[in-house]
């Protein structure tokens, strides 16, 4: 691939295009649970040994999320001591493992096609698993980009991968449409006290027994050519200098950057890792909360509520093909997630922050005013519409610019598992949440809350979060010794 005294440009996308992938994984991982779980409910209320409440239901839909805080918890320990390139492969080989796993997780031991509460407990396992590999890929993947990008389009190019899950997410609707095809989805009626029986099941015989096995396993395509594709790339030239290996620091940075700008680049690098064992505190409190915050915000917001939520909710608006619109708001959030992607070297992190969490509080409070009317149902739809865009501007993909950028050199592995932990935290809290509160107080209310938290998110940016736009990440030292 040609050098230029520039570096190459093909080199530093195919690199970054690799790293992306882990993206895609994250929101096909994610996602996928959306068109299977109603397959997996109907199979496993077939179970003789254990009835398969509401409960069950909603812990397995959502079992995932607590391999994600444990993923992104190691994720700094994992990252600090394999290196960034290793722990992504370790990610990847978790998706698959986890692929496989839920599409069968009989696993050759247990009897084929027998629910019970032993299939029931080895699945989880398997959903668990995948979600470590989601919250390292959440961790790591920004991390990775972050630390092998120019400064000068850095933010651009870990914008891409909050495009990537998006586009994972979108990818995965489609894959699970195409997998059940002619075939009927099951339909599930509520009996009272956590019960519910099967209508018709005759009609849904194969989505119960087959379709959602498909749908998980499809996503060992993917995971695999992750998996495969991530030993191919570099380690990035900031842990290879922070473990002493200069040199193959040095030609990995010329490869991207030019071979003059590799030296002074290494240099600044070098002058920042010199002390190797920095508590995490070195800089002091506001540069870990300020971290804790953004990741904690982007999910207080309460995006998940309509991502998660999105066909029950138009749904419960009236809308005939529910579906539908939810494709259609992905397609929504896609062209909105590339308004970041364009602009954010351009406009900076902070105006794109502010402008999304105003325009996020006004999609949230129009939903408050008028969900429920049926004059008003096609506001309450667009305010829903200019809600989710406004997010995928804005807090979407640059919270995940920010978190990759915003600490030191020496406490980023360690900072950026302790943000992102959180951020899956709150991601449980917001996703467990919504529904009963939803339904014990209102959408007004939980909406009206969502507004009310997008406007504090607004005022933070403002008076706390630091602009970065332009920096290198060794800036990043000096502007928190400022402080």
């Amino acid at each position: 691939m040609a050098q230029t005294d520039k570096g190459s440009k093909a080199y530093l996308f195919s690199i970054v295009l690799v790293a992306v992938l882990g993206g895609l994984l994250f929101g096909y991982d994610t996602a996928v649970i959306s068109g299977a779980e109603k397959g997996l409910q109907a199979f496993f209320m077939g179970a003789s040994d254990f009835t398969y409440t509401d409960f069950w239901h909603g812990f397995t839909s959502s079992s995932a999320l607590i391999g994600c805080i444990i993923g992104s918890g190691i994720s700094g320990i994992l990252a600090s001591n394999w290196g960034r390139k290793k722990s992504l492969i370790f990610a990847g080989i978790m998706f698959f493992i986890s692929a496989w796993g839920s599409m069968c997780p009989e696993s050759m031991v247990l009897a084929k096609g027998e629910p019970n509460l032993t299939l029931l407990i080895v699945f989880n396992i398997y959903r668990v698993i995948g979600g470590v590999g989601v919250g390292l890929a959440s961790a790591v993947c920004p991390m990775y980009i972050g630390e092998i990008a120019p400064s000068n389009i850095r933010g651009m190019l870990v914008s891409w991968n909050q495009f990537a899950i998006i586009f994972g997410q979108l990818v995965v609707y489609f894959v699970n449409f195409f997998i059940l095809g002619d075939h009927i989805a099951p339909a599930i009626q509520s009996i009272g006290e956590g019960m519910n029986k099967i209508l018709n099941p005759a009609e849904s015989a194969w989505a119960i027994e087959t379709g959602w096995r498909y749908m998980f396993g499809s996503e060992m395509v993917p995971a695999g050519l992750f998996a495969l594709l991530i030993c191919f790339v570099p380690e990035t030239p900031r842990y290879l200098a922070m473990i002493g290996q200069d040199e193959k620091a040095e030609t990995i940075l010329a490869r991207i950057n030019g071979a003059q700008k590799a030296k002074e680049i290494l240099n600044d690098i070098k002058n920042t890792v010199t002390e190797k064992t920095e508590r995490l505190m070195t800089y002091g409190f506001l540069c870990i909360f300020v971290g804790i915050m953004l990741s904690v915000f982007q999910q207080a917001v309460g995006i998940n509520a309509v991502l998660y939520y999105a066909p029950r909710i138009y749904e419960a608006m009236g809308f005939d093909d529910p579906m539908m619109l939810t494709v259609f708001n992905g397609i929504v959030n896609l062209g909105f997630t590339c308004v970041a992607i364009f602009t954010v070297e351009k406009l900076g992190r902070k105006p794109l922050l502010i402008t999304g969490s105003l325009g996020m509080a006004i999609g949230a409070i129009g939903v408050a005013c008028t969900f429920g009317n049926p004059d008003l149902q096609l506001l309450c739809m667009i305010s829903i519409m200019v809600y989710s865009a406004s997010f995928m501007f804005s807090w979407g993909p640059i919270c995940w610019v920010l978190i990759a950028e915003v600490f030191p050199n020496t406490i980023r592995g360690a900072a950026v598992a302790i943000a992102v932990a959180f951020q899956w935290i709150f991601n449980w809290i917001v996703s467990t949440s919504f529904v009963p509160m939803a339904n014990s107080l209102g959408f007004w209310f939980v909406y009206g809350m969502y507004g009310v938290i997008c406007v504090i998110a607004a005022v933070f940016v403002w008076k706390l979060v630091p602009e970065t736009k332009g920096k290198t990440l060794e800036d990043m030292t000096k502007l928190w010794k400022k402080n």
